[in-house]
């Protein structure tokens, strides 16, 4: 008689607050019997690496799929290229905002799940992608700072983003990125398991009811803190790397690079499934 041996998640902590190393072969991951024990890694982690596990863009999908609902791109493609290759990506300029601190969908009803980048061509300087555990920046906050932050609320805007990369911005771009809209939303995310997590980032405008010098100290005060050392983590890319990150813990931000090099990424991703209250 034959007995079934069950696969097992295998990993190393990068740091000691954010990002651990998968070490699991390409063909245990695309199984889907590791999904349970990724999705409950990533939520205590932030962020997971798949060194050169070199998955073509149809085993990312698959992947992806494994982990929670598959969500495409806008324009309706599995697979979104990070590209500043206007032949690659006729978008490139959304790409300018990924140089700052954020977290992906804030503006939507449910925030982006997991996402998932498989570097294919490496910049020729800079690049890498950081991240920071919103999760463990959270915890880490004086009880006075949890006091003060407990039911303060903070209004967002992709427009606000805009003037991070573009501080004289054309009216028609500005009406455009408006058009978005504004979603007011809690610094503090009381996530449906009980933990709590920080809400920052670069389309952060201002917090409701404070004084605007103060509110700017603030916002200013908790990003640096939830990106500072003990909660951040950065990845210098290999080809075939992969990585992913859990969008509802953590902050990211690309690094600068050279915009001519061809640098290019693969992103898939996943749906949200509870939004931020």
């Amino acid at each position: 008689m034959t007995t079934a041996t069950r696969t097992r998640l295998k990993f190393e902590n990068a740091k000691p607050n954010i990002a651990s190393r998968i070490l699991n072969t390409k063909e245990e991951l695309l199984s889907g019997e590791l999904s349970a024990e990724i999705r409950e890694l990533i939520e205590q982690r932030g962020v997971l690496v798949f060194p050169q596990i070199n998955f073509t863009d149809d085993e990312q999908v698959e992947f992806t799929k494994t982990l929670g609902t598959f969500m495409p791109e806008m324009a309706g493609q599995d697979v979104y290229a990070i590209s500043l290759d206007e032949k690659v990506n006729p978008n490139r300029d959304y790409l300018k905002g990924s140089l700052y601190w954020h977290a992906d969908g804030t503006m939507n009803a449910l925030p982006i799940g997991y996402a998932l980048l498989t570097s294919k061509v490496l910049p020729t300087w800079g690049g890498n992608t950081e991240f920071c555990n919103t999760y463990a920046a959270y915890d880490a906050l004086s009880a006075e700072d949890k006091a003060l932050v407990a039911n303060l609320r903070v209004m967002h805007s992709a427009w606000t983003s805009l003037f991070y990369y573009d501080p004289e911005p054309g009216q028609d771009m500005l009406e455009r990125m408006m058009g978005i809209g504004d979603k007011e939303l809690p610094v503090v995310w009381t996530h449906r398991s009980g933990r709590k997590s920080l809400v920052l980032g670069c389309t952060a405008h201002h917090v409701l009811g404070m004084d605007w010098t103060e509110s700017a100290r603030l916002l200013n005060r908790l990003r640096e803190h939830a990106t500072s050392e003990p909660f951040h983590y950065a990845h210098e890319w290999s080809v075939g790397d992969c990585v992913m990150w859990d969008n509802t813990g953590t902050m990211h931000r690309a690094r600068p690079y050279d915009p001519d090099c061809g640098r290019l990424l693969t992103r898939t991703k996943t749906g949200g499934e509870e939004p931020i209250a």
